[in-house]
């Protein structure tokens, strides 16, 4: 972990959850990359207390798919190899509105499946050419089992995780390694305003089980682990029960 630390996505607060953690075992450089990257001030100032030597911002827009390669080719020219990659960018979008306006619809799923395997696949060539490197990427139990109440958002991440799991086995024997996390409802600003679902978490709590699950090489994390038990056997509820399930 003491190397250079790439967070696509540098706005969200998983995405600086996680750096700070990782700065706090060892990262060397932590790149930031947003839109508005002059607006991370607040980001790096905190990562720079958990003790990062080199903070440093890059302009990303994830919705870019023709502008991906040479942002990567940008960084890796002017920093070097890159040993961890944190894709923490998304949004959750207004299902009400998904359902009659198809070009929000479309940006939900663009941002949140489209616009990620493409980085991802990049991400993937490039870390297999060093020959080393780790990824993490954010999908969500919204994708478990997608939900009437939010199958916008959901089926765009039943997307990325059913990419992701698939591109984790691509990798194997690769020396690069892939974590997938399935985060439950998260207390944040995505969500702000809206009631927390039963065993919610924190930015914090996700980036601690994240960054714990990195270093023990683990493939995948739901958080919180009881999660995972009660999706199993949420996948078996009859669909006129699972349909009137709330967020």
């Amino acid at each position: 972990m003491n190397g250079t630390v790439l967070v696509l996505g540098g706005r969200s607060e998983i995405g600086t959850a996680v750096a700070v953690r990782l700065a706090r075992r060892g990262a060397q450089r932590i790149i930031l990359a947003a839109r508005r990257s002059g607006d991370l001030d607040a980001q790096e100032a905190e990562i720079r207390e958990a003790g990062a030597l080199d903070v440093v911002r890059a302009e990303f827009d994830a919705d870019d798919i023709a502008a991906h390669q040479d942002f990567l080719d940008g960084i890796t020219a002017k920093y070097g190899p890159l040993d961890v990659v944190v894709t923490a960018f998304g949004i959750l979008g207004d299902q009400q509105r998904a359902e009659s306006d198809a070009d929000h619809a479309i940006a939900v799923v663009h941002t949140d499946y489209v616009a990620h395997v493409g980085i991802l696949t990049r991400l993937a060539t490039l870390l297999r050419a060093q020959g080393r490197g780790s990824l993490v990427v954010f999908s969500s139990v919204a994708g478990v089992r997608v939900r009437r109440a939010n199958y916008v958002y959901g089926s765009a991440k039943a997307g990325l995780d059913g990419f992701a799991s698939g591109l984790a086995d691509a990798l194997a024997g690769s020396g690069v390694h892939l974590l997938l996390v399935r985060p439950g409802f998260v207390i944040g600003r995505m969500t702000e305003g809206m009631t927390p679902a039963p065993l919610s978490s924190t930015p914090d709590q996700v980036a601690d089980a994240t960054v714990k699950a990195l270093v023990r090489g683990k493939g995948e994390v739901w958080v919180p682990g009881t999660l995972r038990p009660v999706f199993a056997g949420m996948r078996l509820m009859p669909r006129s029960l699972w349909r009137r399930l709330p967020r």
